[in-house]
């Protein structure tokens, strides 16, 4: 959908008709390719007044552009500033927009805004209703394994790294127009030699961090215990690049984990191998589709990291 254009009835219909059929809002906006912020306001629109159709729009029309808006939306939410002057300072730190503290009380209003600032918990008349987080879908704030980018890798080079007695440097083949570099903590129990052209795991959607010096950009997965690691085996026919998906729990991943807000500290307890060594998240297993699941090689019941 192009920049300032109206959901058609049919698409409105659509994303009613997936949340009716218990879709998140994280996977709608992923599968009609809208904003998360609309397929909200759509189905929350449906939820109070049992329409989807768009009303014709009265009054002046919004001062702010969508993103705009959006981003008031989120600074409204995650901030607890004590008036609008100070949330407009914030909004326009925030997104670089010019505006005056009036136009924004005014978007808030529309969007749905009342009370105090720092609350946004109650209407005039003091009547306690939901606050606007609240009103947001629970699939926006759902953590689980779907939101890992775990993709097959074959690791082209294995090197220890310089001055360091635990550390690989590797150059990993995932499927892209070049290699990935990965520093791994695997020098004390994995010899070199079995890491050269080795089918592995991949997280791929780690922030990148330096290591002494050197700019790690995905994590190699393992079966681990305190005195033993053991990588996890892609199954035959894997190819670099390939996804592993988990039964059970669909959706795309994020682009990139944002560290702030723990997203692998929170999934990562559940990642452990069976009685099997296959790994699984919450049981479900780690999974190539058509091609098998990934094993550890004798390392069962361990956790994974």
């Amino acid at each position: 959908m192009g920049r300032g254009e109206e959901l058609s009835d049919f698409m409105r219909g659509r994303i009613v008709g997936c949340h009716q059929c218990k879709v998140s809002v994280r996977e709608i906006s992923a599968i009609l390719n809208l904003p998360r912020s609309t397929v909200s306001a759509v189905i929350l629109k449906w939820k109070r007044k049992g329409i989807t159709t768009a009303l014709p729009r009265s009054g002046r029309p919004h001062k702010l552009k969508e993103e705009h808006r959006q981003v008031l939306e989120r600074v409204a939410l995650e901030k607890c500033l004590p008036s609008v002057e100070a949330l407009t300072t914030e909004f326009q730190t925030a997104s670089g927009a010019t505006v005056s503290s009036r136009t924004i009380r005014r978007e808030l209003h529309e969007m749905g805004f009342r009370g105090r600032v720092s609350t946004y918990s109650k209407t005039k008349g003091g009547k306690a209703v939901e606050t606007k987080r609240a009103a947001l879908s629970p699939g926006d704030a759902k953590v689980d394994v779907s939101r890992l980018d775990l993709r097959v890798g074959c690791i082209i080079t294995a090197q220890q790294l310089p001055d360091t007695d635990d550390l690989y440097m590797e150059q990993v083949d995932v499927g892209e127009a070049l290699p990935r570099r990965v520093v791994s903590k695997l020098a004390k129990h994995i010899p070199v030699d079995q890491m050269q052209n080795r089918m592995v795991v991949l997280l791929c959607n780690l922030k990148p961090v330096k290591i002494r010096g050197v700019l790690s950009q995905a994590m190699v997965m393992c079966a681990s215990s305190p005195d033993k690691v053991e990588i996890l085996d892609a199954p035959i026919g894997a190819v670099p690049g390939d996804r592993v998906t988990f039964q059970g729990f669909p959706g795309e991943p994020d682009k990139e984990l944002n560290p702030k807000k723990k997203v692998w500290e929170q999934i990562q307890p559940d990642l452990r191998t069976d009685s099997q060594c296959v790994a699984a998240y919450k049981g479900a297993a780690f999974e190539v589709p058509g091609k098998g699941v990934c094993k550890a090689q004798t390392m069962s019941n361990s956790e994974i990291k």
